[in-house]
């Protein structure tokens, strides 16, 4: 698989950061030591808790190198490493006051280990503060699993894209049972696009990733091309001109209680 592009990634910056700063404000301890930002990307969202909390030490991992030269790049007083939060965290060697995730997760596997394996990142009466992208239900994502399973483009492509998520329930179940206290919600952002390519181009920096790096550039140019024709057909254009991207998220801050 090939890198993660920073540039394509920050094309949409503002809106990739807003939920990192919605679930930023919900933490309420007030002088956390020690914060890890799991999934950083280039940066954004770990700068986010620093201007939140100005006085914690805190790094972010990601286990992409373009993104963390990017985000050692713009962000030079926080520390920043390569580490693939799939392969568990004990090679991290500590214990963090806050463990923090912003549109991360739903790439690593097995979230019933993952997120014991987060909350076990934690001093006691720590934060578990997540961020989910819950947006496979929006018409983007059909248009692009119907495309990618039809006969012509099945057969360009060695797997699908794996939806890792649990449903909602399933994370209130899991996160009653791994922490003393919680709360969770979700909250859809109606991103205003400039035109349909501005889509197309939101998921090249993500959902489509995965399917553009095993095309060849043609197939590549002509795949974008069926994925925008159907994007013209479902999405409408507002009266200003733009369109209305509906981005459905969930959120959720668990409490560590303490070990008695």
């Amino acid at each position: 698989m090939t890198e993660w592009n920073s540039k394509q990634y920050l094309k949409f910056e503002k809106e990739r950061t807003q939920p990192a700063i919605d679930l930023a404000n919900r933490i309420t301890l007030s002088n956390p030591q020690s914060i890890i930002d799991i999934g950083c990307g280039p940066g954004n969202s770990t700068n986010v808790l620093r201007s939140c909390f100005p006085n914690s030490y805190i790094v972010g991992i990601d286990k992409s190198k373009d993104m963390i030269m990017q985000a050692k790049k713009d962000y030079t007083d926080i520390d920043f490493m390569l580490y693939d939060a799939g392969g568990g965290f004990s090679a991290l060697n500590r214990k963090f006051d806050v463990v923090f995730s912003n549109a991360c997760i739903q790439w690593i596997p097995d979230h019933n280990s993952l997120l014991r394996n987060m909350m076990d990142l934690l001093n006691d009466n720590g934060v578990l503060a997540v961020q989910i992208p819950i947006n496979f239900k929006e018409p983007i994502h059909k248009i692009i699993s119907n495309v990618t399973k039809s006969e012509k483009w099945k057969i360009k492509f060695h797997s699908s894209r794996v939806m890792y998520n649990l449903t909602e329930s399933e994370y209130f179940d899991l996160i009653a049972e791994i922490s003393s206290d919680f709360c969770i919600w979700t909250s859809t952002y109606f991103h205003r696009m400039r035109g349909y390519e501005s889509i197309i181009e939101w998921y090249r920096g993500t959902g489509l990733r995965p399917y553009l790096e095993e095309l060849s550039e043609d197939d590549k140019n002509e795949f974008e091309y069926e994925i925008l024709s159907n994007i013209k057909n479902v999405y409408k254009v507002q009266k200003n001109g733009e369109i209305i991207f509906k981005f459905p998220r969930l959120f959720f801050i668990a409490v560590k209680g303490s070990q008695k």
